[in-house]
């Protein structure tokens, strides 16, 4: 019979014979390469031919007797076990016939693409891949490999790898029986990433399971760094329905370290490839176009709408892409299901919350959305895992598969290196435990027995506490909970917890806080980057032009940096709107802005000052304003994200509203024009007098319950001395709050509210859900309690109505 299959040969029913991995570049080899799905090609040798080899040696009673009574926990005995059972299949010499037809089929290969062509070499277990086990790294791969003998002797290392220690634990731990999975060996032309770039796609968000966007990492040079988390690399994430409608929605970047890039090596067995250091000037350079993002964005769409009509289900997937650095070419080299995210309740909502702060030791990029607690054990050594203790947090440089054993046994995991695809965090999200990666120092910084709480829960930052923190977990099932009539809305600023906010019921943003992107991820004065030569600060000035390295201006920064903030938070909320309040920083706050000392003045009182309107029109600010314009135009027009609706704060005047609106206009935001509406906040009471007036320039209004309230009752909610005076709920801000509504209602405008009141409040909102408001805008820890209120007073009024009637 023959040993080999080609991948045209091959399709993803073909599991059985050729492993899952595989199977499925067959697959895509057969089915998706014709539509412009890039897979290099290769052969598969089948596991039949490792069963050939097992028979023909006679060592398969050898192997069952060598895991009898194995205590999978002993990792010193899981080790002895697993070096003798990789040491009787390697020992095992290749059938005469199996290595012809394998040196007949490299022949083959190298007819195709040249002489003693590199190959890769990779594993594919007969249960790989499966719906609810991905089995992801548990073989070997030898990439680089040149030569029949080299191959030959790779295809022996692969058979050999079905018996990892890491193998051996993952099968007992799903119930696969060893000695019923058999192993697959594929062989596929190298992609010279080597010269280039690799790294790997998911269909998903990775820690929320947020279905709408493509998540992809990559560094410099062959892919095993970014897999196996031995580099910290650069992540970008695209918008799935923007992206099908034909726009360029990369709604986030990352810039990863990517100190590291392997290449090939000497050739040797044991050294077929080798890391070497980064050149600065490329760690701070993408590797990845945005053209080329947004290639990769759409094969993988093609690839999982293909598996999805196969399976008649959504199917999430986990792909590895390559770069070619002779022809610049991206190609896939891997794609199998998602097994963790896409297999969670999403009709379940299970938030960590931590209770108390305490010293940060460490902070990276956090996985999952968890907390957990316990003593430090790091760990820089392989040869030093049976000194780790279950219920420990595992602290190393980075890890392998090799590491697999003690990690399930881990409370938590903490790694120097890696990113949101990296081995330690596939197999946390996979354990459902919290990681916390691309520390840089955590390894330095945490000691071995130390009391530590790694914190998850606080967006896509991950930090490591000192000490014990008390935390809690709250459950909500949201099947069947009820929508009130009146719309629930979210005030929300920071993009890092969109994907995972979007989740409550809800019915879009009422308040994106511009300020919170702009303080967080910028950090620099728009003004200082219009004009960097009039900061005289000669370290804001070197620290302006080290976060802007790389970008086409200064100014650009900060566009694409606003852009994407706000990207990401209609990305993760749409079709719903999302209203996004233009800056509305005081100037004591822009001023501690880097560069930001050199374009503010000195208030008396910054809260009635220089804020809101009064600046986009004014030339101390007007260019700043027009950078705001910019980005939201970029993710309205480029982006595709047609939900985001502007709104303007603090407008004192009819004149002034009609300046701003020109000032938009002038920088390419037409009111009326794509869909384009805008909001003003209704905070000052001449909103309220000249409602009628104001309704004739926007589409909705916001009511400010804070400002509106200061204003109103003339205090300053900055000064503690009369805090006691300031309350929402007095009857003169009420009943200017209701002529707001039914103001709007008369010129059929929206009326909203996004203050503080109703989310500390539960008879405020009653009292507005009363007025027949549009929208409330919570606080997302005040949503479902709120929406409950509102279904009450809703119940309530109902029966009113029909008492009367």
């Amino acid at each position: 019979m023959s040993w080999i299959r080609w991948f045209s040969e091959i399709t993803i029913d073909d599991v059985p014979l050729v492993g899952g991995k595989n199977a499925s570049l067959g697959e895509m080899f057969g089915e998706l390469r014709p539509l412009g799905v890039r897979i290099p090609n290769g052969f598969a040798i089948t596991a039949e031919a490792y069963w050939h080899l097992i028979r023909s040696a006679g060592i398969l009673e050898e192997m069952k007797q060598a895991l009898a009574e194995l205590v999978k926990e002993d990792v010193d005995d899981l080790a002895l076990r697993g070096r003798r059972l990789r040491e009787l299949v390697y020992g095992a010499p290749l059938p005469g016939e199996l290595a012809e037809e394998i040196r007949e089929a490299y022949r083959g290969l190298c007819a195709e693409y040249g002489d003693n062509c590199d190959v890769a070499v990779r594993s594919s277990a007969t249960a790989e891949d499966l719906p609810t086990a991905s089995f992801a790294g548990q073989q070997e791969t030898y990439l680089n490999v040149r030569g029949e003998a080299q191959l030959l002797d790779a295809c022996r290392r692969c058979f050999a790898s079905l018996f990892t220690d890491r193998a051996i634990s993952y099968r007992i731990d799903q119930g696969f029986d060893h000695f019923k999975v058999g192993l697959s060996v594929g062989v596929m032309k190298m992609v010279r990433s080597d010269l280039a770039s690799s790294g790997v796609i998911f269909t998903l968000d990775t820690e929320t399971g947020f279905r709408d966007t493509v998540l992809i990492t990559g560094a410099w040079g062959l892919g095993e760094n970014v897999v196996q988390g031995a580099v910290n690399p650069d992540e970008f994430t695209v918008f799935k329905p923007a992206l099908r409608q034909g726009f360029r929605p990369i709604v986030r970047r990352r810039l990863g370290e990517k100190k590291i890039r392997m290449i090939y090596g000497t050739g040797t067995s044991k050294h077929l490839t080798k890391n070497v250091e980064v050149p600065r000037e490329e760690r701070r350079r993408f590797c990845l176009s945005d053209d080329e993002v947004l290639e990769l964005a759409r094969q993988a769409l093609m690839i999982e709408s293909h598996y999805e009509k196969r399976a008649g289900r959504e199917m999430p997937m986990d792909i590895e892409w390559a770069k070619d650095g002779e022809s610049g070419r991206l190609f896939i080299v891997q794609a199998r299901p998602e097994t963790v995210e896409s297999r969670k309740r999403l009709d379940f909502l299970e938030t960590y919350i931590l209770e108390q702060k305490g010293e940060v030791l460490a902070t990276g990029t956090s996985v999952g959305g968890k907390i957990a607690a316990g003593p430090a054990r790091v760990i820089t050594d392989i040869h030093k895992l049976g000194d780790f203790s279950p219920g420990e947090v595992l602290v190393a440089d980075t890890t392998t598969p090799d590491w697999e054993p003690v990690m399930k046994t881990a409370a938590a995991i903490v790694t120097n290196k890696g990113g949101r695809t990296c081995h330690a965090a596939i197999v946390s999200r996979e354990l459902g435990i919290p990681s916390v990666v691309g520390t840089g120092d955590g390894t330095e910084r945490i000691a071995s027995n130390r009391e530590i709480t790694v914190s998850c829960a606080e967006g896509e930052v991950g930090r490591i506490y000192s000490g014990e923190l008390p935390f809690r977990v709250e459950r909500v099932d949201l099947a069947g909970m009820r929508r009130p009539h009146t719309r629930i809305m979210m005030n929300l600023g920071n993009p890092e917890e969109a994907f995972s906010l979007c989740r409550i019921p809800n019915d879009g943003v009422g308040l994106a806080r511009m300020e919170f992107i702009i303080t967080n991820h910028i950090k620099i004065h728009p003004m200082a980057l219009v004009h960097p030569l009039r900061v005289e600060d000669e370290a804001s000035r070197r620290e302006i032009a080290r976060l802007t390295a790389g970008y086409a201006d200064p100014p650009a920064y900060f566009v694409e940096k606003l852009a994407e903030g706000i990207g990401t938070i209609a990305a993760a909320f749409h079709p719903k709107p999302v209203i996004v309040r233009m800056s509305d920083f005081k100037t004591n706050e822009y001023a501690s802005l880097l560069g930001g000392r050199a374009f503010e003045p000195d208030e008396e009182n910054p809260m009635i000052g220089f804020r809101g309107a009064s600046r986009y029109y004014d030339e101390r600010y007007r260019e700043g304003f027009a950078l705001e314009c910019r980005a939201l135009k970029r993710v309205r027009d480029e982006m595709g994200l047609v939900n985001v609706i502007p709104m303007i704060p603090f407008c004192r005047r009819i004149v002034e509203a009609e300046k701003v609106l020109a000032e938009m206009a002038a920088n390419g935001l037409v009111r009326g024009e794509n869909g384009l509406e805008v909001y003003v906040m209704c905070e000052i009471p001449n909103n309220v007098i000249m409602i009628d007036e104001f309704s004739r320039l926007f589409d909705g209004f916001s009511i400010g319950s804070n400002d509106l309230t200061q204003l109103t009752l003339g205090v300053d909610r900055d000064s503690a001395l009369v805090a006691h005076v300031f309350d929402e709920r007095d009857p003169g801000v009420m009943e200017l709050i209701g002529r707001v509504v039914e103001g709007a209602r008369r010129n059929g405008r929206h009326s909203g509210i996004c203050g503080q009141a109703p989310s500390d409040y539960p008879e405020f909102a009653a009292f507005l859900v009363e007025q027949g408001i549009d929208s409330i805008s919570l606080n997302p820890d005040s949503i479902l309690k709120i929406t409950m209120r509102v279904l009450e007073m809703e119940e309530q009024l109902a029966q009113q109505g029909n008492k009367r009637s």
